[in-house]
């Protein structure tokens, strides 16, 4: 199969497509023929080594966790799928080699649910690891109807997904960016505020006796910052700030889930969530792709098609 590999740790320079062996299909897993695959800003901090203390690692190494793709071959005891199914899935191992920037990819089924229906290959190669963090967030925050939330970074490929998962459940959402993207913002449900100094106050502007919840998405600590506005630190939630546990508070690291994989489908067929895909580019291209993931200015999710 064709993939795109780094020999060892490197940077985008070190991106190379070349061709590899199909891989093997252990118990539980099943064998993916990729149509898209996600970028998220992870794989190109792996390849880097900066998850080398916790996760090993094996070269050659084909980086990315998100796919969305077809069914090609079962593994054994994988009865949950077969042959031309459609799934998608945040296809994170234990290890890091054989990823999700290839033809091929096995998964096991713990990390893989039904593709959404009303949404394109693309649309749903962006969808497993940022929904999924949106989602384990929103949870953890426990928000429902009636809660105003703030969220860092909300027009980021994470924070949009959690801007629309707690306004579906009913929340009013008050969300970080840039000016340019506040019509983004508002499209979503959200009340758009703009960061950097004063952002408390613009919050407070907005909602004079603070709020529920805070979804931080971007770190630089924000989330110790957005402290004052809440009544308690128990319904802050970081992705990128493991201080806050330390203020009582809660640092995520999100976990495969074929379950809240299912429920982001929904959601999607339902209408209430919707994917907003800023820049294709062929599998030879990931680097490219990784060059615009390093700005850090895009709107929505990069995707990879196979």
């Amino acid at each position: 199969m064709k993939a795109i590999a780094l020999q060892q740790y490197g940077s985008a320079d070190d991106l190379s497509l070349t061709e590899l062996p199909d891989p093997k299909v252990a118990p539980s897993e099943v064998l993916v023929r990729v149509r898209a695959a996600g970028v998220n800003p992870v794989d190109w901090k792996l390849a880097a080594g900066g998850l080398d203390p916790i996760m090993e690692a094996g070269f050659p190494l084909i980086p990315g966790w998100d796919v969305a793709g077809v069914v090609e071959a079962i593994g054994p005891d994988a009865p949950e799928y077969q042959v031309g199914d459609e799934v998608y899935g945040y296809v994170r191992k234990d290890w890091a080699k054989n990823g999700s920037y290839a033809e091929l990819v096995s998964a096991n089924v713990r990390m893989l649910a039904p593709k959404p229906r009303s949404l394109s290959w693309q649309e749903a190669a962006g969808v497993p690891l940022a929904g999924l963090t949106a989602h384990q967030s929103v949870e953890r925050a426990r928000i429902g109807s009636g809660d105003t939330v703030l969220v860092h970074a909300a027009s980021g490929g994470v924070g949009s997904f959690g801007v629309q998962i707690a306004v579906a459940r009913g929340a009013r959402v008050i969300g970080t960016a840039s000016e340019r993207n506040h019509d983004f913002l508002r499209s979503l449900g959200a009340e758009p505020v703009v960061y950097g100094d004063g952002l408390n106050d613009r919050v407070r502007s907005l909602a004079p006796e603070g709020v529920d919840a805070v979804l931080d998405f971007v770190g630089g600590g924000v989330a110790g910052e957005s402290l004052s506005l809440v009544s308690g630190p128990e319904r802050v939630v970081s992705i990128a700030d493991a201080d806050i546990q330390e203020r009582g508070g809660h640092w995520l690291w999100v976990r495969p889930d074929s379950e809240g994989l299912g429920e982001l489908a929904r959601l999607a067929d339902d209408g209430k969530l919707t994917v907003h895909v800023d820049r294709e580019f062929p599998l030879a291209e990931a680097a490219e792709a990784w060059r615009l993931s390093q700005t850090g200015r895009t709107r929505g999710k990069i995707v990879l098609t196979v």
